[in-house]
Protein backbone atom coordinates (compact mmCIF):
# COMPACT_ATOMS: atom_id res chain seq x y z
CA UNK A 1 0.00 0.00 0.00
CA UNK A 2 2.82 2.40 0.82
CA UNK A 3 4.46 1.71 -2.52
CA UNK A 4 1.17 2.19 -4.39
CA UNK A 5 0.64 5.52 -2.60
CA UNK A 6 4.04 6.80 -3.60
CA UNK A 7 3.47 5.66 -7.18
CA UNK A 8 0.13 7.47 -7.31
CA UNK A 9 1.79 10.62 -5.96
CA UNK A 10 4.52 10.37 -8.57
CA UNK A 11 1.99 9.87 -11.34
CA UNK A 12 0.04 12.84 -10.13
CA UNK A 13 3.14 15.03 -10.09
CA UNK A 14 3.97 13.92 -13.62
CA UNK A 15 0.47 14.87 -14.77
CA UNK A 16 0.74 18.26 -13.04
CA UNK A 17 4.13 18.88 -14.68
CA UNK A 18 2.84 17.90 -18.16
CA UNK A 19 -0.18 20.13 -17.74
CA UNK A 20 1.84 23.13 -16.54
CA UNK A 21 4.34 23.13 -19.40
CA UNK A 22 1.99 24.61 -21.97
CA UNK A 23 2.15 28.39 -22.09
CA UNK A 24 4.67 28.87 -19.29
CA UNK A 25 8.26 30.06 -19.57
CA UNK A 26 11.30 28.36 -18.09
CA UNK A 27 11.60 31.00 -15.36
CA UNK A 28 7.93 30.50 -14.32
CA UNK A 29 8.35 26.72 -14.23
CA UNK A 30 11.47 26.99 -12.10
CA UNK A 31 9.72 29.33 -9.65
CA UNK A 32 6.63 27.10 -9.50
CA UNK A 33 8.66 23.97 -8.78
CA UNK A 34 10.99 25.57 -6.26
CA UNK A 35 8.70 24.85 -3.24
CA UNK A 36 8.23 21.25 -4.25
CA UNK A 37 10.86 19.09 -2.61
CA UNK A 38 9.94 15.84 -4.24
CA UNK A 39 13.24 15.41 -6.01
CA UNK A 40 15.25 18.13 -4.27
CA UNK A 41 18.01 20.19 -5.86
CA UNK A 42 18.85 17.57 -8.47
CA UNK A 43 15.41 18.05 -10.06
CA UNK A 44 15.88 21.82 -10.19
CA UNK A 45 19.28 21.36 -11.86
CA UNK A 46 17.63 19.11 -14.44
CA UNK A 47 15.04 21.79 -15.19
CA UNK A 48 17.74 24.44 -15.57
CA UNK A 49 19.65 22.34 -18.09
CA UNK A 50 16.56 21.67 -20.14
CA UNK A 51 15.53 25.33 -20.05
CA UNK A 52 18.74 26.33 -21.81
CA UNK A 53 21.15 27.33 -19.02
CA UNK A 54 24.59 26.40 -20.37
CA UNK A 55 28.15 26.95 -19.33
CA UNK A 56 29.85 29.95 -20.85
CA UNK A 57 32.33 28.89 -23.57
CA UNK A 58 35.89 28.86 -22.43
CA UNK A 59 37.93 31.72 -23.85
CA UNK A 60 41.18 30.74 -25.53
CA UNK A 61 43.93 33.00 -24.25
CA UNK A 62 46.71 33.81 -26.74
CA UNK A 63 50.17 32.73 -25.71
CA UNK A 64 52.46 35.35 -24.38
CA UNK A 65 56.07 35.59 -25.43
CA UNK A 66 58.09 32.85 -23.80
CA UNK A 67 56.84 31.09 -20.69
CA UNK A 68 55.83 32.95 -17.57
CA UNK A 69 54.47 36.46 -17.36
CA UNK A 70 54.36 38.79 -20.33
CA UNK A 71 57.82 39.96 -21.31
CA UNK A 72 59.40 38.56 -18.16
CA UNK A 73 62.12 36.66 -19.99
CA UNK A 74 63.11 39.71 -22.04
CA UNK A 75 63.25 42.40 -19.38
CA UNK A 76 66.60 40.95 -18.38
CA UNK A 77 68.25 42.37 -21.52
CA UNK A 78 68.48 46.11 -22.13
CA UNK A 79 69.06 45.38 -25.83
CA UNK A 80 65.43 44.37 -26.42
CA UNK A 81 62.58 46.92 -26.53
CA UNK A 82 59.85 46.60 -23.86
CA UNK A 83 57.24 44.09 -25.05
CA UNK A 84 54.99 43.82 -21.97
CA UNK A 85 51.96 44.92 -23.99
CA UNK A 86 52.79 42.80 -27.03
CA UNK A 87 50.89 39.55 -27.48
CA UNK A 88 52.33 36.89 -29.78
CA UNK A 89 50.40 34.08 -31.41
CA UNK A 90 52.59 31.00 -31.87
CA UNK A 91 51.26 28.59 -34.46
CA UNK A 92 49.78 25.33 -33.13
CA UNK A 93 52.02 23.68 -35.76
CA UNK A 94 55.32 25.52 -35.22
CA UNK A 95 57.21 23.72 -37.99
CA UNK A 96 54.80 25.14 -40.56
CA UNK A 97 55.69 28.67 -39.47
CA UNK A 98 59.21 28.09 -40.87
CA UNK A 99 58.08 27.32 -44.44
CA UNK A 100 57.56 30.91 -45.58
CA UNK A 101 60.79 32.17 -43.91
CA UNK A 102 62.72 29.32 -45.60
CA UNK A 103 61.47 30.26 -49.08
CA UNK A 104 62.08 33.94 -48.34
CA UNK A 105 65.65 33.21 -47.22
CA UNK A 106 66.49 31.21 -50.35
CA UNK A 107 64.79 33.68 -52.70
CA UNK A 108 66.28 36.78 -51.10
CA UNK A 109 69.79 35.30 -51.08
CA UNK A 110 69.56 34.46 -54.77
CA UNK A 111 68.23 37.92 -55.63
CA UNK A 112 70.95 39.60 -53.54
CA UNK A 113 73.82 37.86 -55.30
CA UNK A 114 72.17 38.22 -58.71
CA UNK A 115 71.72 41.96 -58.15
CA UNK A 116 75.32 42.22 -56.96
CA UNK A 117 76.55 40.60 -60.18
CA UNK A 118 74.56 43.09 -62.28
CA UNK A 119 75.75 45.93 -60.06
CA UNK A 120 79.37 44.91 -60.64
CA UNK A 121 78.80 44.83 -64.41
CA UNK A 122 77.34 48.34 -64.35
CA UNK A 123 80.17 49.58 -62.12
CA UNK A 124 82.81 48.35 -64.55
CA UNK A 125 81.08 50.14 -67.41
CA UNK A 126 80.72 53.37 -65.45
CA UNK A 127 84.37 53.38 -64.40
CA UNK A 128 85.50 53.72 -68.00
CA UNK A 129 83.19 56.66 -68.52
CA UNK A 130 84.04 58.23 -65.19
CA UNK A 131 87.75 58.07 -66.05
CA UNK A 132 87.30 60.45 -68.98
CA UNK A 133 84.84 62.56 -67.01
CA UNK A 134 87.43 62.81 -64.24
CA UNK A 135 90.08 64.08 -66.62
CA UNK A 136 87.68 66.76 -67.84
CA UNK A 137 86.70 67.69 -64.29
CA UNK A 138 90.34 68.05 -63.21
CA UNK A 139 90.98 70.38 -66.15
CA UNK A 140 87.96 72.52 -65.24
CA UNK A 141 89.02 72.67 -61.58
CA UNK A 142 92.47 73.90 -62.61
CA UNK A 143 91.06 76.92 -64.47
CA UNK A 144 88.17 77.58 -62.07
CA UNK A 145 88.87 79.92 -59.11
CA UNK A 146 89.04 77.98 -55.85
CA UNK A 147 86.86 78.92 -52.88
CA UNK A 148 88.48 79.05 -49.47
CA UNK A 149 86.68 77.24 -46.63
CA UNK A 150 84.20 75.53 -48.93
CA UNK A 151 82.22 73.06 -46.77
CA UNK A 152 81.42 70.79 -49.69
CA UNK A 153 85.11 70.61 -50.57
CA UNK A 154 85.96 69.51 -47.04
CA UNK A 155 83.31 66.79 -47.17
CA UNK A 156 84.64 65.54 -50.49
CA UNK A 157 88.17 65.53 -49.11
CA UNK A 158 87.07 63.49 -46.07
CA UNK A 159 85.12 61.09 -48.28
CA UNK A 160 88.03 60.55 -50.67
CA UNK A 161 90.35 59.75 -47.76
CA UNK A 162 88.17 56.82 -46.72
CA UNK A 163 88.93 53.31 -47.91
CA UNK A 164 86.56 51.49 -50.24
CA UNK A 165 85.29 49.39 -47.36
CA UNK A 166 84.63 52.39 -45.12
CA UNK A 167 82.74 54.16 -47.91
CA UNK A 168 80.68 51.01 -48.45
CA UNK A 169 79.58 50.61 -44.83
CA UNK A 170 78.85 54.33 -44.35
CA UNK A 171 75.41 53.84 -45.89
CA UNK A 172 74.75 50.83 -43.63
CA UNK A 173 75.71 52.82 -40.54
CA UNK A 174 73.48 55.73 -41.63
CA UNK A 175 70.51 53.36 -42.04
CA UNK A 176 71.10 51.93 -38.55
CA UNK A 177 71.23 55.41 -37.02
CA UNK A 178 67.97 56.35 -38.77
CA UNK A 179 66.15 53.28 -37.47
CA UNK A 180 67.56 53.90 -33.97
CA UNK A 181 66.03 57.40 -34.06
CA UNK A 182 62.68 55.94 -35.13
CA UNK A 183 62.66 53.79 -31.98
CA UNK A 184 62.58 57.02 -29.95
CA UNK A 185 59.22 58.07 -31.48
CA UNK A 186 56.46 56.83 -29.10
CA UNK A 187 53.76 56.71 -31.78
CA UNK A 188 55.88 54.29 -33.86
CA UNK A 189 56.50 51.71 -31.13
CA UNK A 190 53.92 49.18 -32.33
CA UNK A 191 55.06 49.50 -35.94
CA UNK A 192 58.72 49.12 -34.94
CA UNK A 193 58.03 46.01 -32.87
CA UNK A 194 55.94 44.52 -35.68
CA UNK A 195 58.34 45.11 -38.58
CA UNK A 196 61.78 45.79 -37.05
CA UNK A 197 61.98 42.86 -34.62
CA UNK A 198 62.08 39.25 -35.80
CA UNK A 199 59.95 36.66 -34.02
CA UNK A 200 58.55 33.35 -35.36
CA UNK A 201 55.42 33.90 -33.22
CA UNK A 202 54.63 37.21 -34.94
CA UNK A 203 52.04 37.56 -37.70
CA UNK A 204 54.69 39.21 -39.94
CA UNK A 205 57.52 36.76 -40.55
CA UNK A 206 59.51 37.60 -43.68
CA UNK A 207 60.16 41.35 -43.90
CA UNK A 208 61.43 41.61 -40.28
CA UNK A 209 64.16 39.11 -41.17
CA UNK A 210 65.78 41.87 -43.24
CA UNK A 211 64.58 45.03 -41.47
CA UNK A 212 65.66 43.86 -38.02
CA UNK A 213 69.24 43.70 -39.32
CA UNK A 214 69.23 47.53 -39.33
CA UNK A 215 67.37 47.86 -36.02
CA UNK A 216 68.87 48.64 -32.60
CA UNK A 217 67.00 49.72 -29.48
CA UNK A 218 70.07 50.25 -27.28
CA UNK A 219 72.64 52.92 -28.12
CA UNK A 220 75.46 50.77 -26.74
CA UNK A 221 74.32 47.81 -28.85
CA UNK A 222 74.31 49.90 -32.03
CA UNK A 223 77.63 51.61 -31.24
CA UNK A 224 79.40 48.28 -30.57
CA UNK A 225 78.06 46.65 -33.73
CA UNK A 226 78.87 49.60 -35.96
CA UNK A 227 82.38 49.87 -34.50
CA UNK A 228 83.08 46.21 -35.33
CA UNK A 229 81.61 46.65 -38.81
CA UNK A 230 83.72 49.75 -39.43
CA UNK A 231 86.85 47.97 -38.18
CA UNK A 232 86.44 44.95 -40.48
CA UNK A 233 85.04 46.85 -43.48
CA UNK A 234 88.35 47.44 -45.24
CA UNK A 235 89.46 43.82 -44.90
CA UNK A 236 86.21 42.23 -46.07
CA UNK A 237 85.82 44.58 -49.05
CA UNK A 238 89.42 43.93 -50.09
CA UNK A 239 88.70 40.19 -49.99
CA UNK A 240 85.29 40.16 -51.71
CA UNK A 241 84.82 43.51 -53.39
CA UNK A 242 82.12 46.07 -52.76
CA UNK A 243 79.28 44.35 -54.62
CA UNK A 244 79.88 40.86 -53.29
CA UNK A 245 80.25 42.21 -49.76
CA UNK A 246 76.83 43.90 -49.89
CA UNK A 247 75.21 40.69 -51.14
CA UNK A 248 76.93 38.71 -48.39
CA UNK A 249 75.97 41.20 -45.66
CA UNK A 250 72.28 41.41 -46.57
CA UNK A 251 72.00 37.65 -47.09
CA UNK A 252 73.75 37.03 -43.78
CA UNK A 253 71.18 39.16 -41.96
CA UNK A 254 68.30 37.09 -43.38
CA UNK A 255 70.04 33.73 -42.92
CA UNK A 256 71.03 34.44 -39.30
CA UNK A 257 67.44 35.42 -38.54
CA UNK A 258 66.18 32.20 -40.08
CA UNK A 259 68.55 30.22 -37.85
CA UNK A 260 67.17 32.25 -34.93
CA UNK A 261 63.63 31.24 -35.96
CA UNK A 262 64.64 27.58 -36.03
CA UNK A 263 66.22 27.85 -32.57
CA UNK A 264 63.18 29.54 -31.07
CA UNK A 265 60.74 27.04 -32.57
CA UNK A 266 62.89 24.10 -31.44
CA UNK A 267 63.19 25.35 -27.86
CA UNK A 268 59.78 27.04 -27.56
CA UNK A 269 61.41 30.27 -26.33
CA UNK A 270 59.56 32.79 -28.48
CA UNK A 271 60.48 36.44 -28.31
CA UNK A 272 61.67 39.40 -30.39
CA UNK A 273 65.22 39.79 -31.68
CA UNK A 274 66.88 42.72 -33.40
CA UNK A 275 70.32 44.00 -34.34
CA UNK A 276 73.03 43.60 -36.94
CA UNK A 277 75.02 41.10 -34.86
CA UNK A 278 74.18 38.10 -37.06
CA UNK A 279 75.35 39.82 -40.25
CA UNK A 280 78.43 41.25 -38.52
CA UNK A 281 79.30 37.78 -37.23
CA UNK A 282 79.34 36.64 -40.86
CA UNK A 283 81.77 39.42 -41.76
CA UNK A 284 83.96 38.69 -38.74
CA UNK A 285 83.98 34.94 -39.38
CA UNK A 286 84.81 35.43 -43.08
CA UNK A 287 87.79 37.68 -42.30
CA UNK A 288 89.03 35.43 -39.48
CA UNK A 289 88.79 32.36 -41.72
CA UNK A 290 90.60 34.08 -44.57
CA UNK A 291 93.25 35.71 -42.36
CA UNK A 292 93.57 33.44 -39.29
CA UNK A 293 96.99 34.85 -38.32
CA UNK A 294 95.70 38.41 -38.02
CA UNK A 295 95.94 40.06 -34.61
CA UNK A 296 92.80 41.29 -32.86
CA UNK A 297 92.12 43.07 -29.58
CA UNK A 298 89.10 43.79 -27.37
CA UNK A 299 87.70 47.34 -27.59
CA UNK A 300 88.23 48.23 -23.92
CA UNK A 301 91.34 46.09 -23.44
CA UNK A 302 93.63 46.92 -26.39
CA UNK A 303 96.69 45.68 -24.53
CA UNK A 304 95.52 42.04 -24.85
CA UNK A 305 95.87 40.71 -28.39
CA UNK A 306 95.09 37.30 -29.90
CA UNK A 307 94.92 35.71 -33.32
CA UNK A 308 91.80 35.95 -35.44
CA UNK A 309 91.55 32.16 -35.62
CA UNK A 310 91.48 31.78 -31.83
CA UNK A 311 88.97 34.62 -31.53
CA UNK A 312 86.63 32.88 -33.96
CA UNK A 313 86.86 29.59 -32.06
CA UNK A 314 86.09 31.33 -28.76
CA UNK A 315 83.07 33.16 -30.22
CA UNK A 316 81.62 29.97 -31.71
CA UNK A 317 82.15 28.10 -28.44
CA UNK A 318 80.46 30.85 -26.41
CA UNK A 319 77.44 31.08 -28.72
CA UNK A 320 77.07 27.31 -28.81
CA UNK A 321 77.08 27.19 -25.00
CA UNK A 322 74.61 30.07 -24.82
CA UNK A 323 72.27 28.35 -27.26
CA UNK A 324 72.37 25.05 -25.37
CA UNK A 325 72.08 26.58 -21.88
CA UNK A 326 69.37 29.03 -22.89
CA UNK A 327 71.17 32.32 -22.19
CA UNK A 328 68.84 35.16 -23.15
CA UNK A 329 71.00 38.27 -23.16
CA UNK A 330 71.99 37.72 -26.82
CA UNK A 331 70.38 35.81 -29.66
CA UNK A 332 73.07 33.14 -29.71
CA UNK A 333 71.37 31.13 -32.46
CA UNK A 334 71.56 34.13 -34.82
CA UNK A 335 75.22 34.73 -33.89
CA UNK A 336 76.08 31.08 -34.49
CA UNK A 337 74.17 30.96 -37.78
CA UNK A 338 75.93 34.11 -39.02
CA UNK A 339 79.38 32.81 -38.08
CA UNK A 340 78.83 29.43 -39.74
CA UNK A 341 77.52 31.12 -42.90
CA UNK A 342 80.63 33.33 -43.06
CA UNK A 343 82.94 30.35 -42.70
CA UNK A 344 81.02 28.39 -45.33
CA UNK A 345 80.94 31.23 -47.83
CA UNK A 346 84.65 32.03 -47.93
CA UNK A 347 85.46 28.31 -47.97
CA UNK A 348 82.92 26.98 -50.49
CA UNK A 349 80.23 29.57 -51.26
CA UNK A 350 82.45 31.93 -53.21
CA UNK A 351 83.30 29.15 -55.67
CA UNK A 352 79.73 27.83 -55.87
CA UNK A 353 77.86 31.14 -56.12
CA UNK A 354 79.98 34.09 -57.18
CA UNK A 355 82.16 32.36 -59.73
CA UNK A 356 79.09 30.94 -61.46
CA UNK A 357 77.49 34.34 -62.09
CA UNK A 358 78.72 34.48 -65.70
CA UNK A 359 75.49 33.24 -67.38
CA UNK A 360 73.44 35.90 -65.62
CA UNK A 361 75.91 38.64 -66.55
CA UNK A 362 75.83 37.54 -70.21
CA UNK A 363 72.05 37.69 -70.27
CA UNK A 364 72.15 41.17 -68.74
CA UNK A 365 74.81 42.27 -71.23
CA UNK A 366 72.64 41.16 -74.15
CA UNK A 367 69.66 43.01 -72.73
CA UNK A 368 71.70 46.19 -72.20
CA UNK A 369 73.36 45.99 -75.61
CA UNK A 370 70.61 44.74 -77.95
CA UNK A 371 67.50 45.27 -75.85
CA UNK A 372 64.87 42.56 -75.29
CA UNK A 373 64.35 40.26 -78.23
CA UNK A 374 61.09 40.71 -80.12
CA UNK A 375 59.33 37.53 -81.17
CA UNK A 376 57.70 36.85 -84.53
CA UNK A 377 60.53 38.06 -86.74
CA UNK A 378 63.27 36.22 -88.60
CA UNK A 379 66.84 37.25 -89.09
Amino acid sequence: MAWRGWAQRGWGCGQAWAASVDGRSCEELTAALAPQRLLGHRFNFFIQQKCGFRKAPRKVEPRRSDTGTSGEAYRRSALIPPVEETVFYPSPYPIRSLIKPLFFTVGFTGCAFGSAAIWQYESLKSRVQSYFDGIKADWLDSIRPQKEGDFRKEINKWWNNLSDGQRTVTGIIAANVLVFCLWRVPSLQRTMIRYFTSNPASKVLCSPMLLSTFSHFSLFHMAANMYVLWSFSSSIVNILGQEQFMALYLSAGVISNFVSYVGKVATGRYGPSLGASGAIMTVLAAVCTKIPEGRLAIIFLPMFTFTAGNALKAIIAMDTAGMILGWKFFDHAAHLGGALFGIWYVTYGHELIWKNREPLVKIWHEIRTNGPKKGGGSK
